[in-house]
């Protein structure tokens, strides 16, 4: 087994910073896909756990030293320039591991390191102490909101009370492998009401005007049992029902090889799909 990090970065639009992003990351950086309409960039990082942690931490390092929130626009929500950081186990052709525990000890170092090192405040989710659950949606809810009770609103877990407006906080995570993935539809109105509909405890969605286009966000967070061609047929249909139709599909990052199995090789194209985009062909072909 081995980790997987997938860094959420509020910078989609300037080439020349994302290049200095992806050159601190370093070899563990096995994809970086950028979104200029959500000013948006997910950084894939995967191997043996100390080198991923040192990545993050080099990665991390680099966006809160030149990246500033307060001067950021986007289409996509975000909490702070290092938006999200999730620690995710993987077996490469393998299922999906369900033991977390690992990776919930990265992600409280991790979380600790960033206010200790560089001041900057974090929530957690995923399994907590207790036998609680967080997930990303409840930090998006209720961050800074409520004055640390629960039932109102939410303290950082780690890091000072409150966030410096250049470079915000970060939601970090332990969870099992998801698929990120944005499917085009014909107007805002149509993304608007299917995302809802699709909505559900395999499937988050999100219907957003980005640029001059529109897309129903998801991520797919049992691609086992719900993945891409599923959401895409459902999506189909749910669009045409509003009067609307799909434009194309968007893989954000990568995709596990058996999600990919999965699917028939004669759909791989209408779904934004290929070989490379798994993260077994990247780990096998390093920089491809």
């Amino acid at each position: 087994m081995i980790v997987e990090c997938v860094a959420n970065v509020s910078e989609g639009r300037d080439d020349h910073l994302l290049k200095e992003l992806a050159t601190a990351a370093g070899s563990a950086l096995l994809d970086l896909h950028r979104d200029p309409d959500h000013n948006r960039s997910v950084f894939t990082l995967a191997g043996p756990s100390a080198a991923v942690v040192d990545a993050a931490r080099a990665l991390a390092s680099s966006v809160v030293a030149r990246l500033d929130l307060s001067a950021h626009q986007g289409a996509h929500p975000r909490l702070g320039v290092l938006d999200v950081v999730p620690f995710v186990p993987y077996e490469p052709g393998g299922p999906v591991p369900h033991d977390l525990s690992e990776v919930v000890g990265l992600r409280d170092d991790f979380a600790r390191w960033l206010g200790t090192e560089l001041g900057v405040p974090s929530f957690l989710y995923g399994p907590l102490p207790g036998g609680r659950t967080r997930t990303l949606p409840d930090i998006r809810r209720r961050a800074f909101d409520g004055g640390g009770d629960d039932s109102k609103g939410l303290t950082p877990d780690f890091g000072p009370a409150r966030a410096d407006p250049r470079t915000g906080a970060v939601a970090v995570g332990a969870r099992r492998v998801l698929v990120a993935y944005n499917i085009w539809v014909s107007s805002a109105e149509v993304a608007r009401q299917v995302a809802p509909q699709v909505r559900g405890p395999h499937v988050r969605a999100l219907g957003l005007a980005v640029g001059s286009r529109a897309q129903v966000s998801c991520n797919l967070v049992d691609p086992s049992s719900f993945g891409p061609a599923r959401l895409y047929d459902a999506v189909a249909g749910l669009a045409l029902d509003a009067g609307g139709t799909v434009e194309g599909a968007e893989l954000v990052g990568l995709v596990p090889g058996f999600v990919l199995g999965t699917i028939p090789r004669a759909r791989w194209a209408e779904l934004g799909l290929s070989e490379g985009s798994t993260v077994e062909y990247r780990l096998a072909r390093p920089g491809a």
